[in-house]
């Protein structure tokens, strides 16, 4: 179904509104704005932007067994930090269900939603934008306007590893072991980071 459809974004909230918490569901509507915002100001198709922030957590209230059911289907390696922890694999389980259900095929929206936990080295322009929307969208105790309005005055790579970068520490603070993934992904931002110029 294509991600434009005004049907598609209502079908997904309707399932979103009910499978998740009030507060779960509050908090995607507000990643799905922040995201519309955020892909507006770096050039990417602003409804993407909606329809994978809407959809990125439609699948964490689930039992852990079912999310990871759900995310075996990708045919990905399911990582230590995952079995571990399988509320991690929500995203992924959401980009399957997105897929199935709903019958999303735009790669970039399934890629968005499957890696906001994360991330991971080779992200498209759309996931680095969901990944962060989800960390700073207005409701996070530390997602200021001028807290935001700094953040949105960097180009996306710095943007996105400022938004990493914090997070890792927030995990690193709380007695938390970032996984590997994440560090991956610090690299390769701090890669292509040094690759513009």
């Amino acid at each position: 179904m294509d991600v434009n459809s005004s049907e598609l974004i209502e079908k997904i909230r309707e399932y979103a509104l009910v499978a998740e918490k009030k507060s779960r569901f509050e908090h995607s509507v507000r990643v799905a704005q922040t995201a519309e915002y955020m892909c507006g100001l770096y050039g990417v198709d602003e409804t993407k932007g909606y329809v994978a922030g809407l959809a990125h957590d439609m699948c964490k209230d689930l039992p852990d067994a079912e999310q990871l059911a759900l995310a075996q289907e990708d045919k990905e390696p399911i990582s230590d930090a995952e079995r571990n922890a399988p509320s991690l694999l929500h995203g992924r389980a959401a980009a399957v269900k997105l897929r199935k259900e709903f019958g999303v095929t735009d790669s970039e929206v399934l890629e968005a939603v499957a890696r906001h936990t994360l991330g991971g080295t080779g992200m498209c322009a759309l996931s680095k934008i969901v990944y962060a929307a989800d960390k700073i969208e207005p409701g996070r105790p530390q997602s200021t306007d001028s807290y935001r309005k700094k953040l949105f005055g960097m180009n996306l790579n710095d943007m996105t590893l400022a938004v990493l970068e914090e997070n890792i520490a927030y995990l690193l603070s709380k007695g938390k072991k970032p996984a590997p993934e994440s560090y991956a992904f610090k690299e390769s931002l701090s890669g292509e980071h040094a690759g513009e110029h």
